[in-house]
């Protein structure tokens, strides 16, 4: 499989970084094809604002939908150049459908989310790792997800959906799999009590199994940030079998002792 890795990690020497090392080396080992997006490495911004707007739109919503926006004004309210910009925007754009503003809209939305979900398209699986932040990703995970994973790109709404139905949501992502990796303070008795179920239903289920990702696992590192190094050790050699064995259903992926791949990594 081609996967792509997104990790969101600040410190170079954290667990997460040592999970991220382990795992993409199992995914070398297992014949896959590696992509790692490093999420503070290049800076992304994970505020979603006005121009992000635009990768909401699509040419294919319905038309009434597309006639209650205003993409006239909308589109010529938005470019640069001040009046006379925006006199050269109304004469190009007097002639033009809302389809057809729809669609250049959506073409001039912000590149680097645009960068971000070319490489969505292009993998098989998807693979993230980062600590939990209030029961969620990390704020520049979330917000990659927000921005990256568009109207018309991750997901489109039938006619239900747009009545304010949730079972209108039709899924666009054709992904295999999707394994999340969350190193957690707390034991796993906490977890798996009271938050594990939510963070299960928010992310695996909302973000990723309703877009379309035919199979979803969430890996727990259960206090990690207090464990020893003997339980370190595990934990890196599992991340290991399941970046090795990531083409395996998630009942058997990383579950077998390794013969190589446990190497110690800082916290």
């Amino acid at each position: 499989m081609r996967v792509l890795t997104v990790y969101a990690h600040p410190d170079p020497r954290s667990f997460c970084h040592a999970v991220l090392d382990r795992f993409t080396a199992g995914l070398r080992d297992g014949g896959h094809v590696v992509e790692v997006v490093d999420l503070y490495a290049i800076s992304f911004d994970p505020v979603f604002r006005q121009g992000d707007m635009a990768a909401y739109l699509h040419e294919d919503m319905p038309p009434e939908v597309l006639e209650s926006m205003n993409l006239r004004e909308r589109f010529i309210r938005g470019v640069p150049g001040g009046p006379v910009g925006r006199f050269v925007a109304s004469r190009w754009a007097r002639d033009k459908t809302p389809r057809q503003l729809a669609k250049f809209i959506r073409e001039h939305a912000p590149k680097d989310a645009r960068e971000q979900w070319r490489k969505v398209e292009a993998a098989d699986g998807l693979a993230f790792i980062a600590p939990v932040f209030w029961l969620h990703f990390p704020a520049i995970l979330k917000g990659w997800i927000e921005r990256v994973f568009a109207y018309g790109s991750a997901y489109a709404l039938s006619p239900e959906g747009w009545a304010g139905n949730v079972s209108g949501r039709i899924p666009l992502m054709r992904h295999e799999k999707a394994l999340v990796m969350t190193p957690t303070l707390f034991c796993e008795a906490d977890y798996r009590a009271d938050w594990e179920e939510p963070m299960r239903r928010v992310i695996g289920d909302w973000c990723l199994r309703y877009p379309g990702v035919r199979q979803v696992e969430h890996v727990f590192f259960y206090g990690a940030a207090i464990a020893d190094a003997s339980r370190i050790e595990e934990y890196l050699r599992r991340a290991y079998l399941l970046g090795r064995d990531f083409a395996r259903p998630a009942a058997h992926a990383g579950t077998e002792e390794a013969s190589a791949g446990g190497g110690g990594g800082p916290r």
